[in-house]
């Protein structure tokens, strides 16, 4: 009698397990979606909106909020908010307790083309919209420039955004049909002329040597152009 009553006794437990995981289950699937959590990662310059990003949220034209969590498709939220050109990455999670986190990393500007249309260039080389909200204090990029090639321009923009001397002093990155490359100094009225892209760590410990010679010797303001298309020199023309 008494292994049968032991046998008993772990029927009912395990049963009464089971009764108390379903109901949980069954409760869980039917809280309601509160209002969406968005933390935004890395730097807080807002070119997109939180109200924006719960815009995106939407499904079928209807609101995340009051919905039960089983009929959310967390999949289909983040390729909404990932489909946007200002968002690098987004992540969506759904706490127990109903709370929907979106967690959003913004694109980064490191330059803004002026040609016909105007645009940003990301920290990954990629096309970047301009933002109603903020405005990014970045390098001009002028000249021949196409939003599907911008291979070139990038690895100039890139070397400024990464350089402090760089990112302190230039205000513009011009490229040339024949894709050369000249930049524009603050406060200087001489152009800088890089040609291509190669030997680019070089030309620009060359550039800096020059600056700091003629900024030591008051000559800044003395030249036109300088030249830095040429290996292990610099060459000047004067005003």
């Amino acid at each position: 009698m008494k292994v049968k009553f032991r046998h008993i006794k772990l029927v009912l437990l395990l049963g009464f397990s089971v009764f108390l995981f379903a109901f949980s289950s069954m409760r869980n699937s039917q809280r309601k979606v509160h209002q969406p959590l968005i933390e935004f990662k890395g730097k807080n310059d807002p070119y997109i909106t939180t109200q924006t990003v719960s815009k995106l949220l939407i499904q079928n034209q209807q609101t995340v909020t009051d919905k039960p969590k089983e009929t959310l498709d967390l999949n289909r939220l983040e390729t909404a908010l990932n489909s946007n050109p200002m968002i690098r990455s987004a992540q969506v999670f759904m706490h127990v307790d109903g709370v929907l986190k979106v967690e959003i990393e913004q694109k980064e500007p490191i330059a803004r083309v002026l040609t016909q249309e105007s645009y940003y260039i990301d920290s990954q080389g990629q096309y970047m919209p301009l933002s109603t909200n903020h405005t990014a204090r970045v390098p001009f990029v002028t000249g021949s420039v196409q939003k599907d090639k911008l291979t070139n321009v990038y690895a100039i923009a890139n070397k400024v955004y990464n350089d402090e001397f760089l990112k302190k002093n230039v205000i513009e990155i011009h490229q040339n049909d024949d894709t050369s490359l000249w930049l524009k100094l603050r406060d200087c009225k001489f152009t800088v002329e890089l040609g291509n892209v190669k030997q680019l760590d070089k030309k620009i410990n060359n550039l800096k040597a020059f600056y700091q010679k003629a900024l030591k010797d008051n000559l800044l303001n003395n030249y036109s152009k300088v030249n830095l298309r040429f290996d292990n020199q610099v060459v000047c023309t004067k005003t």
